[in-house]
């Protein structure tokens, strides 16, 4: 079949190499016919799918709206005060158009790179730094997932920074959500330590601890004092987490002068959609002295070559997936564009914004506790912010039943007690209809600012008292300023961005358009089934396409990340093997060659690694691989491969190594990061796959956001179906027993844009696009090769969708290393690709079957042209610290100024090439000194004056 046969209107927008002339001008420089042959070299026949995937005809973009539309349509949108660590919110427009629906903000990719990513560094370093002024600690990290899974990151914190000895216990206290408990015992159960859960307001239970964790306000809603608890837990030699709600802590006093070690929790309610339970941001903070134990991303300020403050990710190597088979956590990703919307909320509302919106809420939270208390309904607390939970014996469906009647939904505890939740949005009308739904007269309303807690747990101390907190009032202000955040960023929307392993491809309008649809968004996770039939709906039908794409027999989509993906697969060839009594199985088999979140995931789900070599020509060691398998043949639990092989490679003996390890009664996890090159063509569940996560964020065209947010859903053979991640709140029917990661159905409010993609590229147009990707890829490949010798090639001498280009040997010639031209490429307005993985001194290029040729030759042209500035410094002609190389990235104001010293031009340092001139991109920052940030560690907003030269 020919590449552009049975073109779809939408699948020859999204694909950028399409016109016959640009196929064809590719295809001769490769020395194949047609794209068909080349692929059929490529890829090994033996996994290759006999036929073509059935998948419903495509849509174009006016029909896949439409169908969305509909589904929408049958999601019944009610006032939620369900609670239980969701609220409902409101995202200014400014917000919500100039952030989460801005492309120059959602599809960035990871800082890694932070020369080219200090609008998102700056944002995220407001972020850490609204946490740490609201939770009263030292140190805040860059969003985690959601709440649940960083209240299980504190405990194993907790575990590794304290004192106590390895048979300690954690004990949660009772008054913690549900979820959360759910996902604290799963890792647990996985790590072999014990979790108990008891009443804390009776004190601390005897034996070894080595954590407590405490909810503020509780999951009945109190609000309590903790001071003496915690210093209590502390003389006993143990740590303190706090999960918090981070608007109550405006009127609340924080957990850090509480005494508390980590305050974890969800910066939802600061402007960012329900999205039927995710993606949120949520935050980890921790007091000082901890910051080397801290997982996910922190955000630092160093210096550049100038001289002047710049962001930076800091402390790169405490970060589990550098950590391998040592790590303490897999988070890798974050929710990035989540967090930065819950900043710019902070910043555009301020302290005394944010404090109102507090107070109007706790006042109508007050209002409905004084028309219970009047009606003689008991309460369970009080002292609370914004929750108020009433006792009413065998009448909980009746009332829920009448306040959804009246547009509103409340939380079912169980048949004798109903939660109710205020937030923003809280009017006094809905204040009205809460209490005539338990049958019970409004009460006169209290003001606002009238606080219904104790003295001592009133706040008195300042937060957010950073200039940016104080500044941006109006939409005009805060309009300039996403501007020129976003401004001084590269992302896809202005470049190419040619990360291997990381599918930065084309997010198009169409997709992204109805994720912030108020039936899609302002779904709550717990609403009653009727509510959400628009969304299982669009979830099921997703699921069905995912499996056929797979060719696995069910999909779980849970994993609200990659690594959580790996983690719950994990867990469902653990949970397998214990199910059949071999418990022994508990050793994972890792190629060397292998993303660093597997080896951290395996640790996760309680298994020990051991690793495979690779060859010389990348693939995996078959002989060290059948050793390995022999010595643990009764302890093997499965082995974790990436296919293509993350060196851009087709393994042709990918069945040998599935058949030897099920042969020895092990399981095959296939990583698929790279599923880029495999839709369509081949199946991982039907070439010896018995589990794989997909990336969502990756392959299935859901945006990077700036390192979030991410669905890593699972898919599995059919023995592991009854193993998949379950129901964290036991409100849904699923498996019983099943560890959970995350919300039933993880970052939902993002699947609308997969579920976009694949309805309207259809099975032919996502088979074109996984085509485009390998021609484009060893295009790339082919012309680059003389200039930096690709790595790794298959017996063909082609790569997959991906290529490395080795500097080794430049490097040793010249002196010039991979990160010099990463940092080059920025003078050419490029992203760099992946520099020093999988092998340090490499770059591997991913180009996406989104790139058009122009663009594809524009990358070309920029490397070839740093190949000959290489040539100069190897040849005597320049020095290596003097060469613009080693000076590189060029910020505007370096080539404006009055003073140049250089060894070579401003010409060659700003316009290396004619189209340069036509369309610059200057970096805000020169080089970033890293080892300077690392030394001097300020994770929180600096002062102007740092920014006065």
């Amino acid at each position: 079949m020919s590449i552009s046969s049975q073109p779809t209107v939408f699948a020859d927008r999204h694909i950028g190499v399409t016109t016959p002339a640009d196929i064809s001008a590719m295809l001769d420089t490769l020395g194949y016919s047609s794209v068909d042959s080349l692929v059929d070299t490529a890829v090994p026949s033996d996994i290759r799918m006999s036929g073509t995937l059935d998948l419903p005809a495509a849509r174009s973009e006016e029909e896949i709206l439409a169908d969305l539309r509909a589904l929408a349509a049958k999601n019944v949108l009610k006032t939620q005060m369900i609670g239980q660590g969701f609220a409902d919110t409101y995202t200014p427009p400014v917000i919500r158009r100039n952030v989460l629906e801005s492309p120059a903000w959602y599809t960035a990719y990871t800082p890694y790179q932070p020369e080219i990513s200090q609008g998102r560094l700056e944002a995220l370093l407001n972020f850490q730094t609204m946490v740490a002024d609201l939770t009263g600690l030292a140190v805040a990290n860059a969003s985690m997932l959601d709440e649940s899974s960083s209240a299980a990151e504190a405990v194993l914190l907790m575990r590794r920074a304290g004192k106590a000895p390895a048979t300690a216990r954690v004990v949660v206290d009772q008054n913690v959500f549900p979820q959360t408990i759910a996902v604290i015992e799963g890792r647990a159960e996985a790590l072999d330590f014990e979790v108990e859960v008891a009443d804390l307001t009776a004190g601390l239970p005897e034996g070894e601890i080595f954590g407590i964790v405490l909810q503020q306000p509780g999951n009945d809603g109190s609000v309590r004092n903790q001071s003496e608890l915690i210093a209590a837990a502390h003389e006993r030699g143990a740590m303190v987490t706090v999960i918090a709600d981070l608007l109550s802590l405006t009127l609340i006093t924080s957990p850090g002068e509480q005494g508390a070690d980590v305050a974890v929790g969800n910066t939802q309610r600061f402007g960012v959609p329900l999205f039927f339970g995710g993606p949120h941001a949520a935050y980890l903070a921790i007091r000082a002295g901890l910051e080397r134990s801290l997982p996910g991303r922190l955000v630092g300020v160093s210096k550049d070559s100038a001289g002047d403050p710049a962001y930076r990710l800091t402390l790169q190597t405490r970060e589990q997936h550098i950590r391998r088979e040592k790590a303490t956590s897999n988070i890798c990703t974050a929710q990035a564009l989540l967090a930065i919307t819950a900043s710019m909320y902070a910043v555009y509302h301020g302290p005394t914004g944010l404090r109102a919106i507090a107070e109007r809420a706790h006042a109508h939270a007050r209002t409905i506790a004084q028309s219970l208390a009047a009606a003689g309904i008991p309460l369970a607390a009080e002292s609370f912010f914004d929750t108020v939970v009433a006792s009413v014996p065998g009448r909980a469906d009746e009332i829920i039943a009448r306040a959804c009647d009246a547009g509103i939904n409340l939380r079912r505890l169980d048949a004798d007690t109903v939660g109710i939740s205020t937030s923003e949005t809280t009017t006094p009308e809905h204040v009205a209809a809460v209490a005539e739904a338990f049958g019970a007269t409004p009460a006169a309303a209290v003001a606002p600012g009238e606080l219904g807690f104790v003295a001592e747990l009133t706040r008195t101390s300042d937060y957010l008292t950073h200039p940016i907190f104080n500044t941006m009032r109006s939409e005009t202000q805060m309009l300039r300023y996403l501007r020129r955040l976003a401004d001084r960023d590269l992302a896809l929307d202005r470049t190419m961005i040619p990360l291997g392993s990381c599918t930065m491809k084309l997010n198009s309008t169409a997709e992204m358009e109805s994720i912030s649809w108020p039936e899609f968004a302002g779904i709550h996770p717990y609403v009653p089934e009727d509510q959400s039939r628009g969304w299982r709906e669009l979830i099921a039908d997703l699921e069905r396409r995912l499996v056929e794409i797979t060719g696995y027999s069910g999909i779980s989509l849970q994993p609200n990340s990659g690594a959580q993906g790996e983690y719950a697969g994990l867990l469902a060839i653990r949970g397998y093997h214990r199910a059949n009594g071999d418990t022994q199985r508990t050793v994972c088999l890792i190629p060397a060659s292998a993303h660093g979140t597997n080896a951290a995931s395996a640790v996760l789900a309680g298994m020990r690694v051991i690793v495979i070599k690779n060859t010389d020509t990348g693939a995996i060691d078959l002989d060290d691989l059948r050793a390995k398998v022999e010595a643990n043949r009764d302890e093997l639990a499965a082995i974790m491969i990436t296919y293509p092989s993350t060196y851009g490679l087709y393994d042709a003996d990918v069945r040998e190594v599935c058949e030897l390890v099920h042969e020895a009664g092990g399981q095959v996890y296939i990583d698929g990061a790279n599923m880029n090159a495999l839709v369509g063509l081949a199946q991982p569940g039907k070439f010896g796959g018995d589990v794989s996560h997909l990336n969502l964020h990756k392959t299935f065209a859901i945006p990077h956001g700036g390192g979030g947010p991410g669905v890593g859903p699972i898919g599995v053979a059919e023995h592991l179906l009854p193993y998949v991640p379950s129901d964290p709140t036991g409100t849904y029917s699923v498996s019983d027993g099943v560890p959970v990661v995350a919300t039933l159905f993880g970052s939902a409010g993002v699947l609308p844009i997969s579920f976009a993609y694949i309805a309207m590229m259809g099975a032919d147009g996502l088979t074109r696009a996984t085509k485009t990707a390998l021609l484009s890829a060893n295009y790339i490949a082919a012309r680059l090769t003389e200039y930096f010798p690709v790595l790794f090639t298959g017996e063909a001498g082609l790569v997959a969708h991906e290529c490395i280009l080795d500097l080794r040997e430049l490097t040793a010639q010249s002196g010039v290393t991979a990160e010099d031209v990463a940092k080059r490429l920025i003078d050419f307005g490029f992203h760099a690709p992946t520099l020093a993985f999988p092998v340090a001194g490499t770059l591997m290029v991913e180009p996406t079957e989104s790139e058009d040729l122009d663009e594809i030759e524009r990358f070309i042209e920029a490397m070839i042209t740093i190949r000959a500035e290489i040539a100069e410094i190897i040849d005597g002609a320049v020095e290596l610290e003097a060469s613009v190389l080693r000076n590189a990235p060029h910020t505007a104001r370096v080539v404006a100024g009055d003073a140049w010293d250089r060894a070579y031009s401003r010409e060659q340092a700003a316009y290396a090439v004619p189209a340069l001139r036509h369309d610059k991109y200057f970096p805000p920052v020169g080089r970033i000194d890293g080892a300077f940030g690392d030394r001097n560690l300020v994770c929180s907003c600096p002062a102007p004056e740092a920014f006065e030269n």
